[in-house]
């Protein structure tokens, strides 16, 4: 009897244990969070002021990312000094708290010189955190003035650590009617999720692909390229842009970021602007877009014409639903988007930052708007 308590007790202990560990083997799978995004809802905003920082405007901040509690923000002013920001802040349920800029840093040439005005257009920004720690960013050049848009990566420092060649097709020296358009170039870049390379996002159509979008209906497919982190372009497939919201003097609508959140799963952020409203003109929206079935147009000259499988698009944030709750009622020039820390409530959140160029234009503002996942 008592061999037979025993036994019975070591069997309820092996249960309890089994129940607490899941019965846990070595060979199973991580269990990984769902990556599943249904919705997005809007925290708060914060406005960064246009302080001078070493001489400089903060500005232009058209690119965002995140590496533990440090933010990378790129301006895109293409004057010098080529630089980045570095800053902190807390994300609570309720939004962006303790907001503070921390640093300025130079982007160098790969002789360790400062880049001459104009030499470069930075657009995005991404932290890898390989071998310590690099930055890769992009710059869309100037079409008009032939200088090729660029994919490089720098040390957190600003040293130079390598440039990659891009694709010949978005290359300034195009020929009349191909190439990309002027500030219309790699204005997005995602990290894969697999790691092993990066998701480049070009704002408007190549010439030969289509037409830029108007306030009609038009067929303008941009295309978002793989690179691998050694430089080597692969994979290509094509996303449709909406139309121009709005009628202006001037008008545009493009891609202007992208994050990759599951396999060929991505959020894409998209900017209509047209000028001559007090609102600041701007009209953006994020949308979730499934490239699973999407062709790839690498070895497709011209998209025009052609026959081909784009993504998919399904729209999931409109900035319009929320703009009473912004500065002056302003959507501003959104441009940079990453995943911020988990809320204390378990969900992800979702930062953006909006470019003001530097007030040319008029009183724009530089915010920083936290999103919650759902």
């Amino acid at each position: 009897m008592k061999n037979l308590l025993s036994k019975a007790g070591l069997l309820f202990l092996a249960l309890t244990l089994c129940f607490f560990s899941a019965c846990e083997d070595d060979d199973d799978p991580p269990v990984s969070i769902d990556p599943a995004i249904t919705s997005l809802r809007f925290l708060n905003e914060v406005v960064i002021a246009p302080d001078t920082i070493d001489g400089s405007v903060v500005g232009g901040l058209s690119g965002i990312d995140r590496n533990d509690d440090t933010y990378y923000l790129i301006s895109d002013d293409g004057n010098t000094p080529t630089r980045f920001y570095t800053a902190s802040f807390d994300v609570t349920n309720t939004g962006i708290q303790n907001f503070s800029l921390d640093t300025q840093v130079e982007f160098l040439q790969e002789d360790g010189t400062s880049f001459p005005s104009g030499a470069v257009d930075p657009e995005a920004i991404r932290y890898v955190a390989d071998g310590g720690g690099y930055l890769v960013w992009t710059s869309e050049g100037s079409i008009n003035n032939g200088v090729d848009p660029s994919v490089r990566t720098a040390m957190p420092d600003g040293s130079s650590r390598a440039v990659f060649d891009v694709p010949a097709n978005f290359r300034a020296d195009a020929t009349d009617g191909r190439g990309p358009r002027h500030n219309g170039v790699m204005e997005g870049i995602s990290l894969s999720v697999d790691g092993n390379g990066f998701w480049l996002g070009m704002e408007l159509p190549l010439e030969q692909d289509g037409p830029a979008p108007t306030t009609t209906d038009t067929d303008s497919p941009v295309r978002i390229t793989y690179m691998s982190k050694s430089g080597e372009a692969g994979r290509q497939f094509a996303y449709e842009l909406d139309p121009v919201v709005r009628e202006g003097g001037f008008t545009v609508n493009g891609l202007v970021e992208l994050l990759e959140y599951d396999t060929d799963k991505f959020l894409v952020l998209e900017r209509s602007f047209s000028t001559g409203y007090t609102d600041g003109g701007n009209d953006v929206k994020i949308y979730q877009v499934d490239a699973s079935g999407a062709t790839d147009v690498s070895d497709i000259d011209a998209l025009a014409d052609a026959t081909y499988t784009k993504v998919t698009k399904t729209l999931l944030f409109d900035f319009e639903t929320v703009r009473s709750q912004l500065t002056q009622g302003v959507v501003d020039n959104i441009e940079g988007m990453t995943f911020g820390p988990e809320l204390p409530n378990g969900n992800r959140s979702l930062i953006l930052v909006a470019d003001d160029n530097f007030s040319a234009f008029g009183t724009q503002y530089s915010q920083l708007i936290a999103l919650e996942v759902e």
